[in-house]
């Protein structure tokens, strides 16, 4: 099953709920295209559920880390919701974990839009 994503707002924030796999191929570019999206439309508090990926590999770190530099580019800023222990475990390996305010549920990304 590649990525499937489903967009919600909140409070001026833009939720991407993305499921099942990021891959080289469609899932990195289901993602890439859904972000690339959401920029697109100007919003700037961007926050991606990942609670429900069953999968990544290093191509979907990629897309996150582009993710990243666009979301500056463009001033929106990008939070990460709900990393499963893989996940967790690849962004804390790779340093990544260190680019991005990751937060363990919505209401806790929420909250942080909020007080910044």
């Amino acid at each position: 099953m590649s990525a499937h994503v489903t967009i919600h707002h909140i409070k001026g924030v833009t939720f991407l709920e993305v499921s099942g796999r990021i891959t080289m191929g469609e899932g990195g570019v289901t993602l890439r295209n859904a972000i690339q999206d959401a920029l697109d439309t100007g919003t700037t508090k961007l926050a991606l559920d990942l609670s429900s990926v069953n999968y990544m590999d290093s191509s979907g770190l990629g897309e996150l880390t582009t993710a990243y530099r666009l979301g500056k580019e463009k001033g929106c800023e990008l939070k990460l919701v709900g990393l499963t222990k893989r996940i967790d475990d690849l962004m804390q390996i790779t340093k990544l974990a260190t680019l991005f305010d990751i937060f363990s549920n919505e209401q806790q990304a929420l909250s942080s839009f909020e007080n910044a």
